[in-house]
């Protein structure tokens, strides 16, 4: 069965994000002593007395507020409240009782979903104080301290008392996680709310709205897919903020646990140095990839344009020439469907097998067409290869001399194996290894 959602919700810097990763057992949600840190909704696994479910971090609430984002805040936690099985409305002993708690109280009733109280920062352990009960929510008060752990015990079993029942349905595992990366504002949130057919991420115009990696699964007619959005990467000279910095470790986590990697160009601005540092994440992690042109609605084109675009493109990424390129418009939708086609695609590729026969008849027709290289009349000589491992797939070489088997001629073997099996869309990886001797070069 899909799991049950639990989320987290209340004002800003109450706590939310410390207990969200004391649960789950990982720092994933921005922690910092500033209002306002964790603005998308961010998930987590957590298990608790044989139950699993997923937690849902939310961005502080603000009733009052009437800031753009703040505001867009708001209606991110509305939907994870209207999402969840079981709500923890979390509240700042140090702070008592405001009138923002009772504002979210409010709102959580007209919900109508189960809500556990939990009052944070309850160091001391003590109950806290009885002013709480003014929320009006039948259930026990639940002390923790986010920080210590303190109390979580307590808050899971309540949590788990108002689940629904399990059933024995079987799950689906045949989920690809598809990491969507690019610069700040190149359209990524609103590339996903595209295909996702929703509102599901925070969409401004303002550069750096979206700070964490942030999960959405969808099933389509296509398949299953995960999709995370990711901070926009910016160049390391503006990341002038701890709360930027770790937008971009997570940026790259996301791609070190994603099957494929779309790679967001704003088609306004044109291919740049930190596209090609971007990408290069991919491709250093051997992720299979598709670049994304977004924004060509906003181009004037020609019998050229695509031809043009392409080749400045690949001109940049010239290390990523494999990667097909898709040409694209959150905005109006042109042709964002293809892109679950490209994806299937360039994991599938990822995913193939050569058999050990095969690549050897393509590694001796290429040899025959150029002959390995020698250096002081001594010839590189190539026994055999096999494939070792996919996602990214890698291959082992087997030779006399591995001083003699140049970066070039790896590139020309690379490119043999390509001009055969194709693997559109992916790295490959060659692991040249001297007969006899057991660790790669």
């Amino acid at each position: 069965m899909s799991k049950p959602i639990v989320a987290i919700v209340g004002r800003p810097n109450v706590g939310k994000s410390t207990l969200f990763n004391k649960l789950i057992g990982e720092r994933r949600s921005i922690v910092e002593d500033m209002p306002g840190v964790t603005r998308d909704r961010i998930y987590g696994s957590c298990e608790w007395d044989g139950r699993e479910m997923l937690l849902v971090d939310t961005g502080g609430i603000d009733p009052g507020s009437e800031d753009v984002i703040i505001t867009q805040t708001r209606y991110q936690a509305q939907i994870a409240i209207e999402s969840a099985d079981v709500i923890i409305f979390m509240c700042d002993v140090r702070c008592a009782l405001v009138h923002d708690d009772i504002e979210i109280a409010m709102m959580l009733k007209r919900s109508g979903k189960p809500v556990v109280v939990c009052v944070n920062k309850c160091d001391s352990n003590g109950d806290p104080p009885p002013e709480f009960y003014e929320l009006g929510f039948d259930s026990d008060l639940i002390a923790v301290s986010s920080v210590h752990g303190t109390g979580t015990g307590d808050l899971l079993d309540a949590v788990v008392s108002l689940l629904p029942e399990e059933d024995d349905e079987e799950p689906d595992d045949s989920v690809i996680s598809v990491a969507v990366i690019g610069k700040p504002n190149a359209g990524k949130s609103s590339m996903i709310n595209r295909m996702l057919g929703s509102e599901r991420h925070i969409v401004s115009d303002i550069p750096g709205t979206t700070r964490d990696a942030v999960d959405s699964l969808v099933s389509n007619e296509y398949g299953r897919f995960n999709f995370i959005d990711t901070a926009g990467i910016r160049r390391k000279s503006k990341v002038e903020d701890s709360v930027e910095y770790y937008s971009v470790l997570r940026a790259k986590m996301a791609v070190e646990r994603a099957d494929v990697c779309l790679i967001m160009v704003d088609a306004a601005e044109g291919i740049s140095e930190q596209d090609s540092k971007i990408a290069g994440i991919a491709h250093e992690s051997g992720k299979a990839s598709v670049i994304v042109i977004n924004k060509w609605d906003l181009i004037e084109k020609d019998n050229e344009s695509v031809r043009s675009f392409s080749d400045s493109v690949y001109k940049e990424l010239s290390f990523m020439t494999y990667a097909p390129l898709v040409f694209v418009s959150a905005l109006t939708g042109q042709r964002v469907s293809k892109i679950y086609e490209m994806i299937n695609s360039v994991y599938a590729e990822s995913r193939r097998r050569i058999t050990t026969g095969a690549l050897n008849d393509v590694l001796a027709d290429a040899m025959n067409r150029c002959q390995p290289p020698t250096d002081k009349g001594k010839r590189l000589k190539i026994y055999y290869m096999t494939q070792v491992s996919v996602s990214p797939p890698s291959f082992v070489v087997f030779c006399n001399d591995t001083d003699l088997f140049h970066f070039s001629y790896q590139r020309f073997i690379e490119n043999s194996i390509r001009g055969t099996f194709g693997f559109s869309g992916t790295p490959i990886k060659l692991i040249v290894r001297q007969k006899g001797d057991e660790h790669p070069k």
